[in-house]
C-alpha cells in the first residue's frame, strides 16, 4: 500500500513541475546612438526579454534628456545657461545643477586648481588664437589665469540657491556628462527585470548590477576605431573614463595644442596624452580622468595614495604607461590571434609595411518624424581583392545576430566565414571623446589571419543598412602600391560624409 501512496505523490510532483516554467536566459540587448550631449551612446542592459530593455532603454533616455534640459552648455534652454543670464544675483536652482557646482568646487580643492568650472576662461583665449592663427599672448594668458583664479559663485545648501559673483564664462563639460549617465544608470537597473546596466557615453562608462563588462582602453597612440587596444579590463559596479588630447585641440601655426587646458598656468597640456580611471561613480571617474591630463604624476600619486577603490592608467606623450598599484586587479589577459606565415612567391610583391588605409566615415544624423531619438544603423566595411574575395573585415556594427541579413552584401561574401567568437565586439571601450558619428578604420593591409596581402588593387565596400530606414552602399576601388592617395566619397542619405586615405604611416602621433 505504501508504495501505491509513493507512486500517487510521485505522479503530483510530476504532474505539478510541468506547471513551473523554467528559468529564461538572460540575454545582453545594445543599443547605439548617436548625437546625444555631443558624442555617440552606447545602452546594454542585461536581461530575459526585448521589453524590459526597451522600458530600461525609455527610462535612460528619459534621464540624460532631462538632465541635459538642465546642465547642458549647449542648449540656449538649460537652467544652467537660464541661471548665467541671470546675472550676478542670487538664483534658486535645482538639487541636480546645485550638486553638479558643488562637486565643481570639491574637485577644485582637491586637484588644487586643475580642474575648474572657469577654465573655459582659458580655453576662449585658445579658441580664438586657433580663429586667428597666432599664439596668444602672455598678457592674454595671465589676464585669463588671474580670472580663473578669483571665486566666480557662491551656495547656500539650506535653500538651493546660487550667487554669482562675477561674469567670467562657466562651463560644465569636465564631468557632466559622466554625472548625467551615473543617474541614468541609476534609473535603468531599476527597472523591472533587468539585472545589469552599462551606459557608455562617448567612452565613459558606469556599468551597475550584477554582471561583469569587459572594457577596452583606446591606444591614444593609435585611435582608429579598430586598433588593437592598449589593453582590457573587467570591472562591476563600477565606473571608468578616459580622457585625453588625442582627438581633440587646436591647430595654430601649423602646430597641434590639446583642447585641455591647465587653468593654473593658461597652457595646453601636453606630458600626459591620456588618462583612464576607474571610481565608484561616473563623476568621480570623469573628474579626475580629466584633472590627471592636468596634473604632474606625482600630484596624481599624492591625490590617490589613501584610496583603495580608484585606479588609473596613464600614457604619457613618449608612449610611457604609469598604473596605479591596483590596476593591474582589473586588467585581464586576452588572446590575441594567432599569425601563420605568409605564403607568397618571390615574384609577389607585398603591400608596403610603411602605408596604411584610413577609411573615415561620418553617420548622417537623422531625425524621426515623431522627435524621438534614431538610433546608429548597421554598418560593414571590408575588403576584396580583384578576385571578388573578402581578405579584410574591418567593421561590423550590429546589435542582434538575426539583423544581420539586413547587411545583404556582407552576410552574401562574409556570412559563411563568420565564426564565433567574431561576431562583434561585446567588449565596450573607453576612450577620449569623439565627435557624434565619426569613425576611422584602420587597415595595415594583412589579411583577416594577419598576414600581409600583395601590393595592388583592392575594392573597399562601406555597407549600412537602417531599421524602418534607407539601405546604402559604396564602393571604391584602389591601387594599394606604395603611392599616397585620397579618395572623397560620394555621400547619401546614411553617410554624411565618407573618405579612403592612403598614407605613410606616421612616426609619432600628437
Amino acid at each position: 500500500m505504501k508504495f501505491k501512496h509513493l507512486a500517487v505523490i510521485g505522479l503530483l510532483m510530476i504532474t505539478a513541475s510541468a506547471f513551473v516554467s523554467p528559468k529564461k536566459a538572460l540575454r545582453t540587448f545594445v543599443s547605439n546612438y548617436e548625437n546625444v550631449l555631443g558624442t555617440s551612446l552606447e545602452l546594454k542592459f542585461k536581461t530575459v526579454n526585448q521589453a524590459d530593455a526597451d522600458v530600461a532603454e525609455t527610462n535612460a533616455l528619459n534621464e540624460i534628456d532631462r538632465l541635459d534640459q538642465i546642465l547642458s552648455a549647449y542648449k540656449p534652454t538649460s537652467e544652467f545657461n537660464q541661471w548665467i543670464k541671470n546675472g550676478r544675483k542670487t538664483t534658486k536652482i535645482s538639487p541636480e545643477l546645485f550638486e553638479v557646482l558643488q562637486q565643481f568646487e570639491t574637485y577644485k580643492g582637491l586637484t588644487n586648481g586643475a580642474l575648474d568650472a572657469s577654465a573655459e576662461v582659458v580655453g576662449q583665449v585658445w579658441k580664438k588664437a586657433a580663429a586667428e592663427n597666432h599664439l596668444p599672448s602672455a598678457l592674454a594668458l595671465q589676464s585669463a589665469v588671474n580670472t580663473v583664479k578669483q571665486k566666480h559663485y557662491t551656495l547656500d545648501e539650506k535653500n538651493l540657491t546660487v550667487t554669482r559673483l562675477d561674469d567670467a564664462p562657466l562651463a560644465l563639460n569636465s564631468f557632466a556628462k559622466s554625472y548625467i549617465i551615473n543617474k541614468a544608470a541609476e534609473k535603468a537597473i531599476k527597472t523591472a527585470g533587468i539585472e545589469n546596466v552599462v551606459v557608455n557615453i562617448g567612452g565613459d562608462m558606469v556599468i551597475k548590477g550584477s554582471d561583469t563588462e569587459n572594457i577596452e582602453i583606446a591606444n591614444p597612440k593609435a585611435d582608429a576605431e579598430n586598433d588593437a587596444a592598449l589593453t582590457t579590463i573587467k570591472v562591476s559596479n563600477m565606473a571608468v573614463a578616459t580622457s585625453g588630447n588625442y582627438r581633440r585641440g587646436f591647430n595654430v601655426n601649423g602646430k597641434w595644442y590639446s583642447h585641455i587646458v591647465d587653468p593654473r598656468t593658461g597652457n595646453p597640456v601636453s606630458d600626459i596624452i591620456s588618462a583612464t580611471v576607474i571610481a565608484p561613480n561616473a563623476s568621480e571617474a570623469g573628474a579626475l580622468a580629466t584633472s590627471f591630463n592636468v596634473l604632474s604624476v606625482a600630484e596624481i600619486q599624492k591625490l590617490t595614495e589613501t584610496r583603495n577603490d580608484v585606479e588609473y592608467l596613464l600614457v604619457t606623450k613618449e608612449g610611457k604607461e604609469i598604473k596605479s598599484k591596483g590596476w593591474s586587479k582589473y586588467e585581464v589577459a586576452v588572446d590575441k590571434p594567432v599569425i601563420t606565415n605568409a605564403i607568397a612567391s618571390k615574384a609577389d610583391k607585398l603591400w608596403n609595411s610603411k602605408y596604411e588605409l584610413i577609411v573615415n566615415l561620418e553617420i548622417a544624423n537623422i531625425e524621426s518624424k515623431d522627435g524621438k531619438r534614431v538610433r546608429r544603423p548597421f554598418v560593414a566595411v571590408w575588403v576584396e581583392n580583384e578576385a571578388k574575395t573578402p581578405v579584410r573585415n574591418l567593421a561590423i556594427w550590429y546589435n542582434k545576430p538575426r539583423w544581420l541579413p539586413d547587411l545583404k552584401s556582407w552576410t552574401r561574401v562574409n556570412g559563411d566565414e563568420f565564426k564565433k567568437g567574431a561576431e562583434g565586439k561585446l567588449s565596450s571601450t573607453s576612450s577620449a571623446t569623439r565627435g557624434p558619428g565619426k569613425y576611422s578604420l584602420a587597415w595595415d593591409g594583412k589579411d583577416d589571419s594577419g598576414n600581409l596581402v600583395k601590393a595592388g588593387t583592392y575594392t573597399v565596400y562601406i555597407e549600412v543598412a537602417r531599421e524602418h530606414g534607407t539601405y546604402q552602399m559604396i564602393s571604391q576601388t584602389m591601387k594599394f602600391t606604395g603611392s599616397a592617395k585620397k579618395i572623397e566619397l560620394t555621400p547619401n542619405t546614411e553617410l554624411a560624409s565618407a573618405s579612403l586615405d592612403y598614407r605613410k604611416i606616421a612616426t609619432t602621433k600628437k
